[in-house]
């Protein structure tokens, strides 16, 4: 379960990076909630996951997560560059992560 709650807490990372992006600095209410509630969930499944894995493991998987889906998203929505390298990258991150999980 501690790995479902990670998971969880790794897809609300995207969720409020690009969030953040719509607030425009937090001047925008309805945004700036929605932010501000998935943030307060990432951390909420965060903590859940950390009851039973390893603090190192579950933070960088978190991150991991977050990064691979703010960065896909970047290019998705907002036209970022999908260069060979950064997609390689995202591929080292994921193959981390993937290693974390078996090694956990």
């Amino acid at each position: 379960m501690a790995w479902l709650f990670l998971l969880v807490a790794g897809l609300c990372e995207p969720a409020w990076a690009i969030g953040l992006k719509y607030t425009e600095g937090f001047s925008r209410l309805l945004p700036s909630i929605g932010t501000l509630a998935v943030m307060v969930a990432s951390i909420g499944f965060l903590g859940l996951a950390l009851k039973s894995l390893p603090v190192g493991t579950a933070y960088a998987v978190w991150t991991g997560i977050g990064t691979i889906g703010t960065t896909a998203l970047g290019i998705y929505l907002f036209n970022e560059p999908a260069t060979l390298l950064r997609l390689t990258c995202i591929g080292l991150i994921l193959s981390g992560i993937i290693g974390l999980k078996i090694t956990a």
